[in-house]
């Protein structure tokens, strides 16, 4: 397979002057959304969860998964290349779409500013957070492993995201928006999705029912 780096990074560079850190949504959110994205048969298929749940109680509306052929390799900063195919199919399923999606990964916190978050949210044109339980770029303080504790996400003097103690004793989640949303925003919903755990629901939930976890052969076994 031939990559052009220099001109998918081109493209990065480009779509990432398209994305929007103002919001562009209504604040009523009645129905939000999770993604996970993971590989099986040792990165020759790419699987893609997406779920919409309501807000705020996070009762399952519905779900999909997709798993289709991975036609990307594996190359650091050029991730959304690599997951948006399956999510794209997944959300093409979905009869009812979210008001607002949080995406397992990094939104602008991205060294072009266009992580899969925003690439998706670009690509659906619908609000977006990227929820990483990474750090791809930038710098922050360290803070106490303490339930609560936010502080930025720093590049070049710019803020590109936060870093948040979503748990105690738990290693942090890099939050940053997507597309049609603010930092601030980001942070906001991402902290509403919160029930006690590391990983916010939506996300939580995508991810069990990607790797049919627990959560979800309950959900299963009680419908």
């Amino acid at each position: 397979m031939s990559i052009n780096l220099a001109q998918l990074k081109l493209s990065q560079q480009q779509l990432a002057e398209q994305v929007s850190l103002v919001d562009n949504f209504n604040p009523t959110i009645k129905l939000i959304g999770g993604t996970d994205v993971g590989f099986e048969q040792d990165g020759t298929v790419t699987r893609a969860a997406i779920v919409t749940l309501t807000y705020p109680d996070f009762a399952v509306v519905e779900y999909h998964i997709a798993r289709l052929e991975t036609s990307f390799p594996y190359i650091p900063g050029y991730l959304s290349f690599r997951e948006y195919p399956a999510l794209l199919n997944a959300w093409q399923q979905l009869k009812q779409k979210p008001d607002l999606l949080l995406v397992d990964g990094q939104g602008v916190a991205h060294p072009r500013r266009l992580g899969i978050a925003s690439h998706l949210g670009l690509l659906l044109d619908m609000p977006t957070i990227g929820v990483a339980k990474s750090k791809l770029c930038g710098q922050y303080e360290v803070q106490p492993k303490l339930a609560g504790k936010v502080t930025p996400l720093l590049d070049k003097q710019e803020q590109i995201g936060w870093v948040l103690q979503s748990k105690n004793n738990c290693n942090p989640l890099f939050i940053s928006a997507g597309h049609k949303i603010s930092q601030i925003s980001a942070l906001h919903w991402v902290k509403q999705c919160l029930r006690g755990y590391r990983l916010p629901e939506p996300t939580r939930w995508a991810d069990a029912i990607a790797s049919n976890k627990p959560l979800f052969r309950k959900f299963n076994h009680a419908k």
